[in-house]
């Protein structure tokens, strides 16, 4: 019998009165669970849920927000198996390296943020007025209404209620339609440390994300999703004044120099490049490589990824990537390359993998233009474009030249030049001679259609807090 999943309300676990959606394996493209599409009331019951809870859980102490997580964090690293096992069937994942490139990380982000709900900053006290005394109160915002999408669903989900759980706000959160397990899971398991009504799922599609969203109760809505669905969500939170948390797409470049370690670089940017199948809005989806060893490069790195990057199935201890998302995701990235111009050549993959599930080659498309769409507009696939450029200024000229401003990389060995273009390059993050790798104690977030708002550090939390000025009389 398929599984049915079901909403987390209040601590519970609540059945939906809703149409259920089968959840499609996209390995095998057979249906293995349902889960409903929660109805505007039992959305609505949920932000009730956490409105109830949130005057006594932002009166709860900060070492009390901190034990919670904490707690939680523990449950999920003992739990890491049977989270890498959920996620792996939604996702199609390789199953071999799922709890250290995913589960690990979010168990340290938990951990990061139970620290942070001891770190409430704000202005010393002082007399900055005769006669008056004024301090800061850093305070929650209130029930704050979340949605994941699904290329790292527990990941997110954790960036998500992490930072906003720690600072005292109380949480509803729809994760993505097709990908909703580990989510409930950690909802679940949450219920043992929090109290009812902090944290909240509610199951659906973009209706019942836009019910969410749209709710009156909600003072901050946080999003991590493509850029049009970002747009719609700032639009709607407008209406109501609300605050917005946005952190959408990217078309992150990596710039090789002639000077740089052609070896790293070209190992480097191919992982970057078809990691998670280039489902990662920080992959690297431009190369910008200097025209003097243009054709060399792209020769060693198409080298690489025909001999490492290998997509496969879960069970496949040899695959570095798995399928994309669903069979629409499928269908848009091989409209991209259907849609080549003339003068573009792809130097490898390009096609559609196996007869089953949604599987596709790594690519790499060179001979590409600034104007063209797959230079422009993001993928969110196993896609990497290649441009050549001429000077530094060409090359930060190229890299900031698309809308998307989330993530970027330098690949020199000059220290002046890397300093220039880390002050440049108009994107969130800047690696050298890296591209991809994170920590907890570091911002994440764009600029530009890539978004507002930061995850994970220090900053992640104070967006899910609101200053208050207190001024008090001496007399």
């Amino acid at each position: 019998m398929v599984r049915v999943l079901h909403n987390v309300v209040a601590g519970a676990s609540v059945a939906s009165e809703g149409t259920l959606l089968d959840l499609v394996s996209p390995v095998t493209g057979e249906v293995y669970a349902q889960a409903p599409v929660s109805t505007d009331a039992e959305v609505d019951a949920a932000v009730a849920a956490a409105a109830a809870a949130f005057p006594a859980w932002k009166r709860a102490t900060p070492a009390e927000r901190q034990l919670a997580l904490f707690r939680l964090a523990d449950a999920l690293e003992a739990r890491a198996e049977e989270f890498a096992d959920l996620e792996s069937e939604d996702t199609g994942k390789p199953r071999a390296t799922l709890v250290a490139d995913e589960i690990v990380q979010s168990v340290d982000q938990l951990r990061f943020f139970a620290g942070a709900a001891r770190e409430l900053n704000g202005r010393a006290a002082a007399e900055y007025a005769e006669g008056f005394t004024s301090y800061v109160r850093r305070e929650p915002i209130g029930v704050v209404a979340q949605v994941t999408p699904w290329n790292y669903p527990l990941n997110m989900a954790v960036w998500k209620i992490g930072p906003a759980i720690a600072a005292g706000n109380t949480v509803v959160l729809k994760p993505s339609e097709t990908t909703p397990q580990t989510t409930v899971l950690l909802a679940e398991i949450a219920a043992e440390f929090l109290p009812p009504g902090v944290f909240n799922v509610v199951l659906g599609d973009r209706d019942t994300g836009r019910a969410l969203v749209e709710h009156p109760t909600p003072q901050l809505v946080a999003i991590t999703g493509s850029v049009r669905a970002g747009m719609q969500v700032a639009a709607s939170a407008a209406q109501g004044l609300k605050r917005v948390h946005l952190e959408l797409g990217g078309k992150a470049p990596a710039i090789v120099f002639a000077d740089a370690d052609l070896e790293a670089a070209a190992s480097g940017i191919a992982e970057a490049a078809f990691f998670n199948a280039g489902q990662d809005c920080t992959a690297a989806t431009r190369l910008l490589v200097h025209s003097s060893l243009h054709d060399a490069f792209v020769e060693r790195l198409v080298a690489y990824v025909e001999q490492n990057v290998r997509v496969g199935a879960p069970d496949d201890p040899d695959a570095f990537f798995g399928p994309v998302n669903n069979p629409d995701q499928l269908a848009r990235v091989e409209g991209f390359i259907d849609r080549l111009p003339a003068h573009a050549q792809v130097a490898t993959g390009g096609t559609r993998v196996g007869g089953t599930g949604c599987f596709f080659a790594p690519t790499v498309v060179t001979g590409l233009r600034q104007d063209d769409e797959l230079v422009q507009q993001e993928v969110f696939g196993p896609v990497l474009a290649v441009q050549s450029f001429e000077t530094e200024e060409e090359a930060l000229e190229l890299a900031n030249g698309v809308p998307y401003a989330l993530a970027a990389s330098v690949w020199t060995r000059d220290n002046g030049r890397s300093l220039r273009l880390s002050r440049d390059l108009d994107f969130g993050c800047v690696w050298i001679n890296a591209h991809i790798p994170f920590v907890s104690d570091m911002p994440h977030g764009g600029f530009k259609h890539s978004g507002y708002g930061k995850d994970l550090s220090i900053y992640g939390f104070e967006d899910y807090t609101r200053l208050k000025h207190v001024m008090a009389s001496l007399a």
